[in-house]
């Protein structure tokens, strides 16, 4: 698992580097299997955009968050890709595996 952040038109200080690394770390205990996270921080006009794509096995997750400060924009961004995450985790789970287990063999 490797986690990069880069900068647009934005300098990335070590804090704001350390900041978001552990925020993306924490959503390892929703879904572990990514590969690879690319975060990149920039200001558009008055706004603090953070945007990152999360490379999973045989799918890549896309999100965007603006808010006026940024430590604030990488908190909205961790957020929904967590709920990026749970949705997709869902989808891998089969629901109907026990009532076909139950009405086959039960």
């Amino acid at each position: 698992m490797q986690i990069n952040v880069k900068g647009h038109q934005v300098e990335v200080t070590p804090a704001l580097r350390d900041y978001a690394q552990t925020k993306f770390e924490r959503i390892t205990r929703v879904y572990d299997q990514w590969h690879d996270v690319s975060v990149i921080l920039g200001v558009e006009k008055l706004l603090h955009k953070a945007e990152v794509t999360l490379q999973l096995s045989g799918k890549t997750l896309h999100a965007v968050a603006t808010a006026p400060d940024m430590y604030a924009s990488i908190d909205a961004l961790v957020d929904r890709v967590e709920a990026q995450l749970r949705k997709h985790k869902e989808k891998l789970t089969d629901h109907n595996a026990n009532e076909v287990r139950a009405t086959r063999y039960g």
